[in-house]
């Protein structure tokens, strides 16, 4: 599947979610998944918790906060002492 393809999964509208970027036909966020991808929930759980989720919806919300973070510029939380 192609980058298109995988960021068509992802939607904004002001009326679901305060806007925030979902998965299509979903009120789960983008944000929501990474989030529990970041505390090490696997991509299995994810989709044994959520049954109408595909894995392609999980790839793009990976791909939508990379393609985000691309023209951000990052400021780590906490400095490292040199």
């Amino acid at each position: 599947m192609n980058n298109e393809n995988l960021l068509e999964r992802i939607t904004i509208n002001p009326k679901v979610m305060v806007g925030k970027p979902v998965i299509r036909g979903t009120r789960l966020t983008a944000e929501y998944i990474l989030r529990l991808l970041a505390h090490g929930v696997t991509m299995d759980e994810i989709l044994e918790e959520y049954p109408g989720l595909e894995k392609e919806d999980i790839f793009a919300c990976l791909l939508f906060a990379s393609k985000t973070l691309e023209d951000a510029s990052f400021v780590p939380l906490k400095a490292e002492a040199s």
